[in-house]
């Protein structure tokens, strides 16, 4: 982990790898998260930059790698999930947060975009299906016990 960490730094930087911050755009490069719809706010989540660039320390980094781990919990990963889901950081999933949850998965294109109806629907049966409290939303809790009836959550999503 410290080696992959330090060849994203510049050489002259690499003898302190321990205290410097890998900009979020050489984080960006890894073959892993080159490809991921979610990649923005994988950085954003486990980023610690207090001026909000998404920079990531290697602490950042190895808590990254363990999330991502075959070794990582089910509630682990679920709680990062949620994180990274929860795209304007107000601790519940609401309608906008899952329309972009479905943008991002299905695409930005013309023709992968879902029409206005199609991704009322879907929301409204995301809704129906995990909203246990009937408050329009999706908190943690209620995320995490959808996840739990899905074996596969582990493997597929983080």
């Amino acid at each position: 982990a410290y080696k992959r960490f330090s060849e994203l730094l510049p050489k002259e930087e690499r003898e302190n790898a321990c205290s410097a911050r890998v900009p979020k755009s050489q984080i960006l490069t890894l073959p892993e998260l080159r490809a991921n719809p979610f990649q923005h706010r994988i950085c954003h989540v486990f980023s610690t930059s207090d001026n909000r660039d998404d920079s990531m320390s290697f602490e950042d980094f190895l808590d990254m790698l363990s999330v991502f781990s075959d070794s990582a919990t089910s509630d682990i990963k679920s709680h990062y999930a949620f994180r990274i889901f929860d795209f304007d950081d107000d601790g519940t999933l609401d309608r906008k947060d899952l329309e972009q949850l479905v943008n991002c998965l299905t695409g930005q294109g013309e023709d992968s975009r879902l029409s206005t109806a199609e991704m009322e629907q879907l929301i409204q049966n995301i809704l129906e299906e995990s909203d246990i409290d009937k408050d329009g939303t999706i908190n943690l809790s209620e995320f995490q016990h959808v996840v739990s009836r899905s074996p596969d959550f582990a493997r597929c999503v983080v």
